[in-house]
């Protein structure tokens, strides 16, 4: 039954695409993007402006300082469609009652094979 569950509310976390995503990131819309992925993964590389906040990390205290507004948009992403960190973290702040929480499901390995930029400590970050 628990992996129904899960299956269920994959299917219900609204998506956003990465052309969508870095659309609004290049424009500066305002916006939570969160990578759900263990911090040493999120410290090589991440999305443009992203937090860590992997599923462990999701707490009432830690998410009412970063995103004090239930209705912040807010963006969660792994390392791809398999990865199901993101869902758990995106479920997990809906559980909080944040109500516009989207999946990017692509995660970072569609990001990077799209060519689109990454970080590391804040400065661009080139992949090889």
């Amino acid at each position: 039954m628990k992996y129904f569950s899960w299956v269920h509310r994959r299917m219900e976390l609204p998506t956003i695409t990465a052309d969508e995503l870095h659309r609004k990131l290049e424009r500066g819309d305002d916006l939570v993007l969160i990578d759900a992925l263990a911090p040493m993964v999120y410290a090589h590389s991440h999305l443009p402006d992203a937090i860590n906040m992997p599923p462990n990390a999701v707490d009432t205290i830690r998410c009412a300082k970063r995103m004090p507004d239930l209705g912040t948009e807010i963006v969660v992403y792994c390392a791809n469609s398999t990865c199901d960190d993101s869902v758990i973290t995106g479920e997990r702040l809906r559980e909080l009652g944040y109500t516009n929480v989207r999946h990017y499901s692509g995660g970072k390995d569609e990001w990077r094979e799209l060519g689109l930029p990454l970080e590391r400590a804040g400065k661009p970050f080139i992949a090889r």
